[in-house]
């Protein structure tokens, strides 16, 4: 089993920056898809960033270029570095597990960006 527990969100100006934590326990593997996703009020959820073990990463693309998404494999943990927050981004954040073995979420953390 999987528990993944995000930290590191809450209220914000726009232009501003927050940071995002993902804490993993259990069995992690570092060889592994770890990610962001957000859903905002009335949508589905989507993309905003993942990261493989060979540190290769994707963003959506309403996010590229003002965040970025890290991996600490020591710590099982990864991170979102969200700078020049819109009000668009306003959601809940999920932090994302995968592996051969299962895909996992945690609980949800939420980024609101006032204008």
């Amino acid at each position: 089993q999987v528990q993944l527990v995000e930290s590191g969100g809450g209220l914000v100006q726009a232009g501003g920056s927050l940071r995002l934590s993902c804490a993993a326990s259990g069995t992690i593997f570092s060889n592994s898809f770890m990610g962001w996703y957000r859903q905002a009020p009335g949508k589905q959820r989507e993309l905003v960033a993942t990261i493989t073990a060979g540190d290769n990463t994707n963003y959506g693309d309403s996010v590229k270029g003002r965040f970025t998404i890290s991996r600490d494999n020591a710590k099982n943990t990864w991170y979102l570095q969200m700078n020049s927050l819109k009000p668009e981004d306003t959601a809940v954040y999920y932090c994302n597990y995968r592996a051969f073995y299962g895909n996992y979420w945690g609980q949800g953390t939420q980024v609101t960006v006032s204008s």
